[in-house]
Order: structure tokens, then sequence, then C-alpha cells
């Protein structure tokens, strides 16, 4: 599986062929390609490159998904007997991106496929719901009561 750590928007992130990433809102429209400059790191299975700052010769090829917001912060000042309550929040702007490639310009070679997240999310979903009946059987084999048992009163078990 090759990977790389990339730069973009002063954040750095891991980028792996074949999966998304999300980072901070691109000025380009969703389906146009986009190619990530500053490659930090790349690593191929035992093959690892390091840059300083940069790898050259090394680029990252993704193509944009879509653009979405991230979740609601919200934010409240508040200084009691002074009558000053202020409330305000943020919605970060995102990009979701789609890594194709991860190599030198002009390479060819077959990108491997991992596991998508999405098929790995189902995959989980399955086995917890299988759990969840196998517990339910076994709860219900606990709950019967059992018919061959006899109550024997203390009375005449003292004699």
């Amino acid at each position: 599986m090759r990977f790389a750590i990339v730069e973009s928007g002063g954040k750095q992130y891991r980028a792996v062929e074949g999966r998304t990433l999300e980072v901070d809102r691109l000025p380009v429209e969703a389906g146009e390609p986009f190619n990530i400059a500053r490659v930090l790191l790349m690593a191929d299975g035992d093959d690892v490159k390091v840059g300083t700052p940069t790898v050259d010769g090394v680029e990252v090829r993704t193509t944009v998904v879509d653009h979405f917001k991230g979740p609601k912060i919200d934010r409240f000042k508040y200084r009691p007997k002074k009558r000053i309550r202020v409330r305000g929040g943020h919605r970060q702007q995102y990009t979701r991106l789609m890594v194709n490639f991860i190599g030198k310009p002009g390479e060819v070679r077959e990108v491997e496929k991992p596991v998508s997240e999405e098929m790995s999310i189902e995959t989980e979903a399955a086995v917890e719901a299988e759990e969840q009946k196998q517990k339910k059987v076994k709860t219900e084999k606990e709950t019967k009561p059992k018919s061959s048992a006899k109550k024997t009163d203390k009375k005449t078990d003292k004699k």
C-alpha cells in the first residue's frame, strides 16, 4: 500500500491511494482534478522517502469529490452582573478529495484498490447486527422458566 504525507492549507494529511481525504476548502470545482504539490513523505511498503522539506519528483493526483461544511461550533461569552452576553458560531468549509495516484510523474502502474471505508462500515454493521441476534437468543434461553424443577416446602425439609 502506497501512502504519502502531504501538506495543504498549512496542515499535514495522510493520503492513501484509493481513499478520500478531507482538507480545507480549495478553489476547485467538484469533479475536476487537483495535484497536491507539497509531498513531505512517501512510503511504498518498506521503501520510505523523506523530504527535506519536500520529496522531489513525487506528485499526488486527486479528484475533487465535493465541498461540504463541518460541524457547527457554538461560542458563548457571558460576564455576570455586566449584561454582557455574546453568542456566535462557526462552520468550517471542507473539500473532499479522492486520491487517485501517488508517485513520479509519468509512472504507469496498477493502483491497488484497498477495501473502501463504506464497505468496512457496512460489514461492521452486519457483524454488529449478527451479535445482537445472538445476544437476544441467549437472553431468551436464559429467561425461559424450567418446568422440571419442583419447589419443596421448607417445613417438610426440617423433619
